[in-house]
Protein backbone atom coordinates (compact mmCIF):
# COMPACT_ATOMS: atom_id res chain seq x y z
CA UNK A 1 0.00 0.00 0.00
CA UNK A 2 1.23 3.48 -0.79
CA UNK A 3 1.82 5.92 2.04
CA UNK A 4 1.17 9.66 1.63
CA UNK A 5 4.95 10.20 1.33
CA UNK A 6 5.26 7.57 -1.40
CA UNK A 7 2.40 9.13 -3.38
CA UNK A 8 4.57 12.21 -3.90
CA UNK A 9 7.36 10.00 -5.31
CA UNK A 10 5.19 8.46 -8.04
CA UNK A 11 5.69 9.70 -11.57
CA UNK A 12 3.31 9.70 -14.53
CA UNK A 13 2.48 6.10 -15.30
CA UNK A 14 1.26 4.52 -18.54
CA UNK A 15 -1.42 1.96 -17.67
CA UNK A 16 -3.90 -0.45 -19.18
CA UNK A 17 -7.34 0.16 -17.69
CA UNK A 18 -9.42 -2.95 -16.99
CA UNK A 19 -12.82 -3.49 -15.41
CA UNK A 20 -13.68 -5.98 -12.69
CA UNK A 21 -17.30 -5.85 -11.57
CA UNK A 22 -18.01 -2.08 -11.38
CA UNK A 23 -14.45 -1.08 -10.48
CA UNK A 24 -11.69 0.21 -12.77
CA UNK A 25 -8.16 -1.09 -12.20
CA UNK A 26 -4.86 -0.03 -13.75
CA UNK A 27 -2.02 -2.35 -14.76
CA UNK A 28 1.36 -0.84 -15.68
CA UNK A 29 1.80 -1.18 -19.45
CA UNK A 30 5.51 -1.92 -18.95
CA UNK A 31 4.43 -5.37 -17.69
CA UNK A 32 1.65 -6.05 -20.23
CA UNK A 33 2.66 -8.25 -23.18
CA UNK A 34 -0.71 -8.65 -24.87
CA UNK A 35 -4.46 -8.83 -24.47
CA UNK A 36 -6.19 -11.99 -25.65
CA UNK A 37 -9.78 -13.12 -25.95
CA UNK A 38 -10.96 -15.34 -23.16
CA UNK A 39 -10.76 -19.06 -23.67
CA UNK A 40 -11.32 -21.73 -21.05
CA UNK A 41 -8.10 -22.69 -19.27
CA UNK A 42 -7.04 -26.29 -18.75
CA UNK A 43 -7.76 -27.08 -15.08
CA UNK A 44 -4.89 -28.07 -12.80
CA UNK A 45 -5.85 -30.53 -10.03
CA UNK A 46 -5.33 -29.13 -6.54
CA UNK A 47 -4.92 -25.51 -7.68
CA UNK A 48 -6.70 -22.86 -5.60
CA UNK A 49 -9.92 -21.37 -7.04
CA UNK A 50 -8.09 -18.13 -7.94
CA UNK A 51 -5.96 -20.17 -10.37
CA UNK A 52 -8.58 -21.82 -12.59
CA UNK A 53 -6.00 -23.41 -14.87
CA UNK A 54 -3.33 -22.87 -17.50
CA UNK A 55 -3.29 -21.76 -21.13
CA UNK A 56 -0.83 -22.15 -23.96
CA UNK A 57 -0.17 -18.66 -25.31
CA UNK A 58 2.21 -18.54 -28.26
CA UNK A 59 4.06 -21.61 -27.02
CA UNK A 60 4.32 -20.48 -23.40
CA UNK A 61 2.35 -22.25 -20.66
CA UNK A 62 0.83 -19.56 -18.44
CA UNK A 63 -1.18 -19.79 -15.23
CA UNK A 64 -4.53 -18.02 -15.46
CA UNK A 65 -5.23 -15.82 -12.43
CA UNK A 66 -8.85 -14.89 -11.67
CA UNK A 67 -8.24 -11.33 -10.51
CA UNK A 68 -11.79 -11.09 -9.14
CA UNK A 69 -11.12 -13.82 -6.59
CA UNK A 70 -7.72 -12.42 -5.61
CA UNK A 71 -9.38 -9.06 -4.88
CA UNK A 72 -12.25 -10.58 -2.92
CA UNK A 73 -14.90 -9.96 -5.59
CA UNK A 74 -17.47 -12.62 -6.47
CA UNK A 75 -16.65 -15.01 -9.29
CA UNK A 76 -18.38 -14.27 -12.60
CA UNK A 77 -19.07 -16.26 -15.72
CA UNK A 78 -17.14 -15.16 -18.82
CA UNK A 79 -18.89 -12.82 -21.26
CA UNK A 80 -18.03 -11.56 -24.74
CA UNK A 81 -15.93 -8.78 -23.19
CA UNK A 82 -13.93 -11.06 -20.84
CA UNK A 83 -10.21 -10.89 -21.64
CA UNK A 84 -6.90 -12.40 -20.60
CA UNK A 85 -4.19 -9.84 -19.97
CA UNK A 86 -0.85 -11.56 -20.50
CA UNK A 87 1.89 -9.95 -18.49
CA UNK A 88 5.43 -10.43 -17.25
CA UNK A 89 6.57 -8.97 -13.95
CA UNK A 90 9.65 -9.93 -11.92
CA UNK A 91 10.32 -12.84 -14.31
CA UNK A 92 6.83 -14.23 -13.66
CA UNK A 93 4.55 -14.76 -16.66
CA UNK A 94 0.79 -15.04 -16.14
CA UNK A 95 -2.59 -14.30 -17.70
CA UNK A 96 -4.96 -12.19 -15.62
CA UNK A 97 -8.65 -12.86 -16.16
CA UNK A 98 -10.54 -9.53 -16.31
CA UNK A 99 -14.14 -8.60 -17.14
CA UNK A 100 -13.12 -6.11 -19.85
CA UNK A 101 -10.18 -4.13 -21.15
CA UNK A 102 -11.14 -0.47 -21.42
CA UNK A 103 -8.29 1.73 -22.61
CA UNK A 104 -4.69 2.83 -22.35
CA UNK A 105 -4.07 5.90 -20.21
CA UNK A 106 -1.34 7.99 -18.65
CA UNK A 107 -1.99 8.80 -15.01
CA UNK A 108 -0.23 11.97 -13.82
CA UNK A 109 1.52 11.92 -10.42
CA UNK A 110 -0.89 14.47 -8.93
CA UNK A 111 -3.80 12.09 -9.57
CA UNK A 112 -2.49 9.51 -7.05
CA UNK A 113 -3.77 9.17 -3.49
CA UNK A 114 -3.13 6.51 -0.87
CA UNK A 115 -5.61 3.64 -0.71
CA UNK A 116 -8.49 4.18 1.76
CA UNK A 117 -7.63 3.07 5.29
CA UNK A 118 -10.93 1.21 5.68
CA UNK A 119 -9.98 -1.43 3.12
CA UNK A 120 -9.54 -5.03 4.15
CA UNK A 121 -5.76 -5.44 4.79
CA UNK A 122 -5.53 -8.44 2.44
CA UNK A 123 -6.99 -6.34 -0.38
CA UNK A 124 -5.15 -3.15 0.56
CA UNK A 125 -1.87 -5.04 0.20
CA UNK A 126 -2.53 -5.38 -3.53
CA UNK A 127 -3.23 -1.68 -4.11
CA UNK A 128 -0.35 0.65 -4.91
CA UNK A 129 -2.54 3.73 -4.98
CA UNK A 130 -5.77 5.27 -6.21
CA UNK A 131 -5.90 7.82 -9.01
CA UNK A 132 -8.71 10.31 -9.43
CA UNK A 133 -10.21 10.78 -12.85
CA UNK A 134 -13.08 12.98 -13.93
CA UNK A 135 -15.43 9.97 -14.06
CA UNK A 136 -14.33 8.26 -10.83
CA UNK A 137 -11.36 6.46 -9.35
CA UNK A 138 -8.83 4.10 -10.86
CA UNK A 139 -7.19 1.54 -8.57
CA UNK A 140 -3.52 0.95 -9.37
CA UNK A 141 -2.57 -2.65 -8.66
CA UNK A 142 0.79 -3.58 -7.17
CA UNK A 143 1.94 -6.50 -9.32
CA UNK A 144 4.78 -7.41 -6.94
CA UNK A 145 2.27 -7.84 -4.10
CA UNK A 146 -0.08 -9.75 -6.40
CA UNK A 147 2.70 -12.23 -7.16
CA UNK A 148 3.56 -12.47 -3.44
CA UNK A 149 -0.12 -13.12 -2.61
CA UNK A 150 -0.27 -15.88 -5.24
CA UNK A 151 2.83 -17.49 -3.76
CA UNK A 152 1.26 -17.32 -0.28
CA UNK A 153 -1.78 -19.25 -1.61
CA UNK A 154 0.35 -22.03 -3.08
Amino acid sequence: MVSPDQVEQLTALDVLLVRLDQEIYALPTASVREVARHRPPTPVPGAPPALPGIINQRGAILPVVDLRLILGLPQALPTRSTRLVVLTHEDVDMALLVDAVLDLATLPPEAFEPAPLALDPARARLIRGVARQEDGHVILLDLSELIAALRDWS
